[in-house]
């Protein structure tokens, strides 16, 4: 009897061991998984999902079916596609999102959809990303479905997912098999999230450099930030804890930052401390800030300040005479720009003074 209990146990054991080491074998699939992913803003929107083949089949209406079906297994009565092959199609966001104008968390989400027999779908995301296909399906799971169309495209054999247009904020995704397409817009709100991740990046070592005060302040003052944060930012890089130094970028963004607040006399006093430590580049670079913002007399001063310190720079030439041009002083315009062709100008350079002399009719 005890004999027989040490065979019984090692039987187990090597019964255990065996099922554990065929669990681990790697065999392909027929439908080969892939993954494609895409950022908008610092925003990471990844799908992962698996690719059946047309092959010759007749897939809408018929091995993808219309509208909710019982699939003869799992506990759902009535499942949607699962969007893929084997199991669930998968699609993460990094942070809140948009679809088709309805808002969803950050997270990651089971894909479903339901076709429709009259060009139209649903698009379901579900709080259940680990279940196999749509056979254990439930609606209560559901966390967004936004209505779609679809649209009749050239033969793709593989299922394939794409990002198809992407821009500042927002991208096209599409779901795209045998000769139909399933496109779906994500937006993102970066700016919040970027001002968001800046704050809570402050609390940490990031928050000990003087540059990365300086970026963040940038940002909130061209992206539509709280400016009072924008300028507490930025004095934190004039003069941080840690630190303490002023420099042209710093300098410059604040006057910005005030002058946006309807402080110009501040505004322009920091511009031209700003303008007392730049070089060649970062001055012109002012200049044409100053002919933007229509603060003629400063943009003048820096052009001339920059040919000053520069009698051989072209370009310096030609950023002075296109301020003139700017001001409609076309006697000055037409010298200075001449005497940058006669700098030998880099091309592009060149190219700016010849145009601009021929708007005024001087060549």
């Amino acid at each position: 009897m005890k004999t027989n209990n040490i065979s019984n146990l090692v039987l187990c054991l090597v019964l255990t061991f065996s099922v554990n080491t065929f669990a681990q074998l790697n065999f392909p699939r027929g439908s080969q998984q892939a993954k494609i992913s895409q950022r908008v803003g610092i925003t990471d929107i990844t799908i992962a999902y698996s690719r059946p083949r047309v092959n010759g089949r007749e897939i809408w209406g018929k091995l993808v079916p219309y509208g909710m079906n019982n699939l003869g297994f799992g506990t759902a009565e009535k499942s949607p596609w699962r969007a893929g092959a084997d199991e669930n199609t998968t699609i993460k966001f990094t942070d809140d999102v948009t679809i088709e104008g309805q808002p969803l968390k950050a997270g990651k989400y089971g894909f479903h959809v339901i076709v429709n027999p009259d060009d139209t779908a649903t698009l379901i995301f579900s709080k259940n990303h680990t279940s196999w296909g749509s056979f254990f399906y439930k609606p209560e799971e559901d966390a967004l479905r936004v209505h779609i169309k679809t649209k009749t495209i050239p033969h793709t054999e593989l299922l394939t997912y794409a990002f198809d247009a992407v821009d500042a904020s927002s991208t096209t995704a599409s779901l795209n098999w045998e000769k139909k397409g399933f496109p779906f817009n994500i937006e993102v709100d970066v700016p919040t999230i970027v001002l968001n991740d800046f704050r809570a990046k402050f609390d940490g070592r990031d928050g000990f450099q003087r540059q990365n005060w300086e970026r963040a302040a940038n940002y909130a003052l061209n992206n539509g930030g709280d400016l009072n944060e924008a300028l507490s930012w930025i004095n934190n890089a004039i003069s941080g804890q840690f630190y303490s130094q002023k420099t042209f970028n710093n300098l410059s963004i604040k006057a910005q930052i005030l002058n946006k607040m309807g402080e110009p006399d501040t505004y322009g006093a920091l511009m031209d401390e700003a303008a007392g430590m730049a070089n060649k580049n970062q001055l012109n670079t002012l200049g044409y800030q100053m002919l933007i913002a229509k603060d003629y007399e400063r943009a003048l001063k820096y052009f001339k300040q920059n040919v000053a310190n520069f009698p051989a720079d072209a370009n310096s030439y030609d950023s002075l005479g296109e301020c003139y041009k700017t001001m409609g002083d076309k006697k000055n315009a037409i010298k200075n720009l001449k005497k940058s062709l006669s700098l030998n100008p880099p091309a592009n350079v060149k190219a700016n003074s010849e145009k601009l002399l021929a708007e005024l009719d001087a060549i």
